[in-house]
């Protein structure tokens, strides 16, 4: 005689809340953004959020987009040498100067730098400032990404007109050099450009109207520099 089978009822699965499930997914959406945005950032004039947070608070904005026909080339150039060498060689992030970096901080909290023009662009359009773990790791790679679907004269294009150059609200290189010394980026020499590489990190400490030694000696390295390093920038010149 066959035993009788007993089926244990199965339990129903447990499902997230509502409001997790509709949390995450705003969640998800928010992440790929940037990467929906980007392809869309070839062409039109993007801001970055330091742009929008300051005119969502009332803040003063400088900025006159110009395309990098004209600019001056030895701004690109300047800021290439300055910011990132190998800028016209990697694809959005450089791992040689990544383990520079650390191979020269005391230990892994003082490991900073490294980041590449196509990271700082990223920062710029998608993320915030500010020493981050989190935004590293969103930023690496949204700028592989950048690099896929950008070329690089439009990245460089893009940086020169959302950087910040100014310590009132002045964004891009045009904003910069009338601020630093009441000319077009168009005008730029080769010392006025490496002045205006020297403040890039820290707009509103350094200033390139009125720069300090430290400043000073910075651009002099710069253009000591841009004088062997003329193939540097390259993949951003403009084709015959």
């Amino acid at each position: 005689m066959t035993e009788p089978v007993f089926f244990r009822p199965t339990r129903p699965r447990r499902r997230l809340p509502s409001w997790l499930r509709k949390t995450l997914t705003v969640a998800v959406l928010v992440l790929l953004l940037p990467y929906g945005l980007a392809p869309l950032y070839n062409a039109g004039r993007p801001v970055s959020t330091a742009m929008i947070w300051r005119w969502i608070t009332g803040q003063r904005i400088e900025r006159v987009f110009t395309p990098l026909q004209r600019i001056s080339p030895a701004l690109p150039l300047a800021v290439i040498i300055a910011e990132d060498g190998r800028f016209c060689s990697h694809r959005g992030i450089d791992f040689q100067e990544i383990q520079n970096a650390i191979a020269q901080a005391d230990d892994l909290g003082d490991a900073r730098g490294g980041s590449t023009l196509t990271q700082q662009l990223v920062k710029n359009l998608f993320l915030w400032n500010g020493r981050s773990y989190v935004r590293k790791v969103l930023e690496a790679p949204l700028a592989i990404w950048l690099e896929l679907v950008m070329s690089k004269r439009r990245i460089m294009e893009l940086y020169l007109n959302v950087a910040e150059w100014g310590p009132d609200g002045e964004f891009g290189a045009e904003a910069g050099s009338r601020r630093a010394f009441g000319r077009p980026a168009a005008s730029l020499g080769a010392a006025e450009a490496a002045l205006l590489a020297a403040v890039l990190p820290n707009p509103l400490a350094r200033d390139a109207r009125r720069p300090g030694p430290a400043v000073r000696r910075l651009a002099a390295l710069y253009i000591l520099r841009a004088g062997s390093a003329q193939n540097a920038d390259q993949c951003v010149r403009k084709s015959p």
